[in-house]
């Protein structure tokens, strides 16, 4: 899973976003962030999915 910090980051970002804007960096950063937060949810839902056992 995605550390607690860089899910603080992507808050931060985002939150500068609306208020005053990201320059380039941080728009690249706060992609990047996206990317791997969402890579990292992918990953943990296929895990459990996997693990799912269907009783009939």
């Amino acid at each position: 899973m995605i550390s607690k910090e860089k899910i603080e980051r992507i808050n931060e970002l985002s939150k500068k976003s609306k208020e005053i804007g990201l320059n380039e960096i941080e728009k690249e950063e706060q992609k990047k962030l996206r990317k791997e937060y969402i890579d990292a949810v992918k990953l943990s839902l296929k895990s459990q999915l996997d693990n799912i056992e269907i009783i009939d």
